[in-house]
């Protein structure tokens, strides 16, 4: 098992658990590294469930802050190990979100007497369905782990506070057809040709920029992935256009439903996962204060992230982390190593 140094470089440190393959239903050997290495520290109470790690103070503090990340990635395209080019750290998982990890750990290590009690939250298959999410488990089997004033999750934000989130739905519309041979087309019905009055409706649809709390989403609606076809000689009697809205929070799951099956009126929608966003929440005390103690202006979260959970469980929450988001899931996924050090310092002077 790979041994973590939570007290030498931030960087070092990301670039080390960056080369520990984490794909999403593969965090055992990163979860087990960070579980060790978290219980050397006599100020944590660490707890585990899956590959789900917990570690918290229990300092009698009036407030708790709750900093939660990722363990897990996107699958690996020939990105690591890590490269470190100057200044900037290249390798699959430096943005999306083990640079923010590290942090996390870092200040889980380093910060025995902070001035609010602490969670840390590192939890798996983050980048897969919602239903198989490790903070969502935390939240049925354990959500007093999960207590606390005000969150923060470590998502790429470039440094800057990101307020909410959009929430996403997955639906599947399924376009009949009548099967007949290649050769005597006439006689069927082509179920993949039908379906292009479905693409005519993405290609057309104009999505909303709706300002929530101060903040401006922009929503969207694709396709992405189709299937239709079982045999190069027949005409195929079925066409499934898979269909992912991200939303702005001013809606909720029902409403977006509602929504598509209005766009999509005359087809058959079936939805096949869904995740609520958050509004903002920026008018809350503490995310006032952290706001402007990073001193950038805010902006919206244009994705899901978990601020949606902390949400529902009624803790404000934000997003904050180190990296450039349109990096995440790219081959060429890389971080400043500046900004690795700035994310911990700006979070090391608030709660200290």
């Amino acid at each position: 098992m790979t041994s973590l140094d939570l007290t030498g470089d931030v960087v070092e440190l990301t670039r080390t658990i960056c080369d520990i393959p984490s794909v999403s239903g593969e965090e055992e050997a990163l979860a087990d590294a960070v579980e060790a290495a978290l219980r050397a520290y006599p100020h944590l109470e660490v707890l585990r469930d899956g590959d789900a790690v917990v570690a918290r103070t229990s300092l009698g503090r009036e407030t708790r802050v709750v900093l939660a990340g990722h363990l897990d990635t996107v699958p690996i395209a020939d990105n690591l190990p890590c490269v470190l080019d100057g200044d900037i750290l290249r390798g699959r998982g430096t943005v999306d979100m083990k640079a923010g990890v590290a942090v996390m750990l870092r200040l889980a290590a380093g910060l025995p007497s902070p001035r609010h009690d602490l969670t840390f939250v590192f939890y798996d298959h983050e980048e897969v369905a919602a239903k198989l999410n490790g903070l969502g488990r935390l939240v049925r089997n354990h959500p007093e782990w999960l207590a606390g004033d005000f969150a923060i999750l470590g998502e790429p934000s470039d440094g800057t506070v990101e307020g909410g989130c959009q929430g996403t739905i997955r639906v599947k519309i399924t376009v009949p057809g009548v099967a007949a041979h290649a050769a005597r087309s006439w006689k069927g019905s082509n179920a993949i040709h039908s379906a292009g009055a479905v693409l005519d409706v993405l290609r057309a649809y104009v999505p909303r920029q709706p300002v929530v709390d101060g903040l401006r989403y922009h929503e969207g609606l694709n396709a992405v992935k189709i299937e239709g076809g079982i045999a190069g000689n027949v005409i195929p009697d079925l066409c499934t256009v898979f269909v992912n809205h991200r939303f702005a929070p001013d809606r909720d799951v029902a409403a977006a439903e509602a929504h598509l099956r209005e766009v999509f009126a005359g087809f058959e929608v079936e939805v096949v996962d869904a995740a609520p966003g958050a509004r903002p929440g920026l008018d809350k005390p503490a995310a006032k204060e952290f706001v402007e103690l990073v001193g950038r202006p805010p902006a919206p979260k244009l994705g899901w992230t978990d601020v949606s959970r902390f949400a529902g469980l009624g803790i404000p929450a934000v997003n904050f982390g180190p990296g450039d988001p349109l990096l995440a899931h790219t081959d060429g996924e890389h971080v400043p190593v500046p900004e690795i050090r700035r994310t911990l310092q700006v979070l090391e002077s608030w709660l200290a």
